[in-house]
């Protein structure tokens, strides 16, 4: 039985996941400081969290015992995942259960934005009736650009042509078009063809401040501006600017650089009290529905590591199944530095042991290796003890199948 420390309020579901498999559940409803957290993993075998928790190396090093870790999310720029691999931790995320969750929200403030829905519901809240086609435009045939072309960026792209849009995006990786949606060559390329700018890059390092005032002025008059990545990519103090000027008409956001820990904490933003600007509190994958399925997901894959040894789908290590034959009677994970000979090393420690090797699966990634091995005779402990003490190990644990 393993201890699961939830972080941030994953779903429900996700207990029942862990508990069905007899792990015990400790569950803190808000974020954590890097000294908080530390303390809180006293005893811990399993992380789980969200956005707002940042584990850092000074927490990852204060508790090596540490098994697997698991982002309840999209996005894993949250965690040290370079020392995780370093020291043989595997995280896991969910990168497509709240995709659809996040482009309905990008396409109702679209309609939102172009429609000028936000300051005529204000003014009928102050009971000033306001009927006009001033500012207001169809989605259809209006250009929507789509910053980051991977798995929510393309499936907005389906969604936005279904609507009557044009469709042109950037991403610094070749990606496939769908439907009649047009790559652009640059950034910049993009900025001035698009009424409706909306951006969806990941949060690798590197990326900081994509958007400034530069950018903002590249883009079309009247033009509106929409992040649901990750509130370090736009400067905006930039998009305040941008707004007053009147060069553009509108702006949502859903993240933000520095965000509270946790609810009724205050928020302060430049943009407050804008009526062309929708203000969302990081709620783009917050549907009853992404969240159910994310907790299924990240629960039943960190359930299936802790298990069987599975990375399937692991973010910052090589992504391994072996499958069980019903022979073996044990199984090796091992974590290694990447170096030439480790399998023959590992394999002379078994057959000098006298090990049985029923199956055996190798991945590298880097400077790191993993390897799994089901042993089907008794488990040779000298063996065990040969592989603890080389020095390409970085981590080692054996599960009983």
């Amino acid at each position: 039985m393993s201890r699961i420390l939830l972080l941030e309020n994953p779903h429900a579901v996700a207990d029942e996941v862990f508990t069905a498999s007899g792990h015990e559940v400790v569950r803190y409803k808000g974020a954590l400081d890097e000294d908080e957290l530390i303390e809180a993993l006293d005893g811990i075998d399993v992380l789980g969290l969200r956005s707002k928790t940042n584990v850092t190396e000074r927490v990852l090093r204060a508790r090596p015992g540490l098994q697997a870790m698991g982002a309840f999310c999209i996005g894993t720029n949250q965690i040290d995942l370079t020392t995780a691999a370093q020291m043989g931790i595997p995280v896991f995320n969910a990168p497509y259960s709240n995709t659809r969750s996040v482009v309905e929200l990008a396409l109702a403030e679209i309609i939102c934005l172009t429609r000028r829905l936000t300051p005529l519901n204000d003014a009928l809240h102050a009971g000033v009736w306001d009927k006009t086609a001033d500012g207001a435009h169809e989605v259809r045939g209006r250009t929507l650009g789509i910053v980051g072309y991977g798995n929510i960026g393309a499936q907005l792209s389906i969604l936005a042509e279904a609507m009557g849009m044009k469709v042109v995006y950037y991403d610094v990786v070749e990606k496939l078009a769908l439907g009649n949606a047009r790559p652009m060559s640059s950034l910049e390329e993009l900025l001035g063809e698009a009424d409706v700018v909306s951006v969806h890059i990941s949060g690798s390092a590197g990326t900081e401040a994509i958007f400034g005032d530069r950018e903002f002025a590249k883009m079309k008059d009247g033009a509106v501006f929409i992040n649901l990545s990750r509130g370090h990519f736009v400067d905006y103090d930039a998009l305040h600017r941008a707004l007053d000027s009147g060069k553009l008409s509108g702006a949502a956001a859903d993240v933000y650089p520095e965000e509270p820990k946790k609810n009724g904490d205050p928020f302060e933003f430049p943009l407050r009290g804008y009526d062309n600007v929708i203000l969302t509190p990081h709620i783009g994958g917050s549907t009853e529905e992404a969240q159910h399925d994310i907790g299924r997901f990240v629960a039943g894959k960190l359930n299936e590591y802790l298990r069987s040894a599975s990375t399937d789908m692991c973010v910052n290590l090589p992504q391994l199944t072996l499958p069980t034959s019903g022979r073996g009677r044990h199984r090796v994970a091992y974590v290694h530095r990447n170096t030439p000979g480790v399998l023959a090393l590992i394999n002379q420690a078994f057959a000098e042991a006298g090990a049985n090797i029923e199956g055996q699966i190798l991945g590298t990634h880097g400077e790191l290796g993993y390897v799994i091995t089901d042993i089907a005779s008794e488990l040779p402990i000298e063996a065990i003890a040969a592989l603890k003490e080389m020095e390409q190990t970085v981590r080692l644990r054996v599960v009983a199948i």
